[in-house]
């Protein structure tokens, strides 16, 4: 049965993928009222994360942010389906990179490099319009399988579309960068993912809010010596966006403990705070709490 209606959504997918972009944007808006008012999707773990996130903001700051929200939210939803069947050429004029000198510095040096992000504009979209600038280099996104093994296909298929094997699921990181070595590789984190285990992770100041944070990316910038450098991700207009590169450090090992994860929270907060209904608010970030978790 569940074989059977993945089989469904495929083919509805398939046939919203060909939509052209102003037919796309318009079933979004669709699926946006079907998400906030019908369905009422996640609304409220999203209006708590906003309410504790933005205490300052009164209660039609937060609902008019939480709208916002889940118009992109809905639009993402679709653009990510579009990747189906759109050119990686079409592709690449609806994602602009800012500062890509820095990311070029350090791979035509022969160094390999990490690159990390947050759940904000459209990261998915980010690995086959990034990826292909560079076909000399590998390139890895780290993922989390999903639950669903036929959707976790077909978000895997996406994210390969124009260039293969460009995923790693989260646990074979390490084995994978091992083997990897002796290539150029670009490697892209979305460092703000929840920790499984919130006793081994860390733990700072985000949002206003003790948050749990994987260790990941400063474990591996420090055992395999890597520049970090983190990419802001925002909506230029409908449909296009951008990617503005920044070095967090490209001497992980001389930096303190957690310095790397420290810069990373605070970029991210400070890309978030500028367009706040640019990040994934409906998610359960905040589902772990330190004292009595930690």
């Amino acid at each position: 049965m569940m074989r059977v209606g993945f089989y469904i959504f495929y083919a509805i997918a398939w046939l919203i993928s060909l939509m052209p972009f102003w037919m796309l944007h318009g079933f979004a808006d669709l699926i946006y009222l079907l998400l906030y008012y019908v369905f009422g999707y996640r609304k409220k773990v999203t209006s708590i994360n906003l309410h504790n996130a933005f205490p300052e903001k009164d209660e039609k700051w937060i609902k008019k942010t939480s709208r916002k929200f889940y118009r992109h939210l809905a639009d993402i939803i679709l653009e990510d389906i579009k990747v189906m069947t759109i050119s990686q050429k079409k592709l690449a004029k609806h994602y602009r990179y800012e500062n890509l000198d820095i990311l070029e510095k350090y791979l035509h040096n022969g160094q390999s490099v990490l690159l990390a992000c947050g759940h904000c504009g459209n990261w998915e979209w980010m690995g086959n319009t990034l990826a292909p600038l560079y076909p000399d280099y590998g390139a890895m996104a780290v993922v989390k399988p999903l639950s669903n093994p036929h959707f976790d296909a077909f978000m895997n298929g996406l994210r390969n579309r124009y260039i293969k094997n460009t995923t790693i699921y989260m646990k074979d990181t390490l084995r994978t960068m091992i083997k990897m070595k002796g290539r150029v590789t670009i490697y892209a984190l979305a460092a703000d993912q929840t920790p499984s285990n919130p006793k081994t992770s860390y733990w700072a100041e985000f949002m206003h809010q003790e948050t749990a944070f994987y260790t990941g990316l400063d474990k591996l910038a420090r055992s395999f010596d890597l520049p970090v450098i983190y990419i802001d991700l925002y909506r230029e207009k409908r449909g296009y966006y951008v990617g503005n590169l920044a070095l967090i450090t490209d001497k992980p090992k001389e930096v303190k403990e957690h310095g790397i994860m420290d810069d990373y929270i605070v970029k991210l907060e400070a890309s978030i705070r500028k367009y706040p209904h640019n990040w994934l608010w409906s998610h359960r970030r905040w589902k772990h709490k330190r004292n009595i978790e930690n």
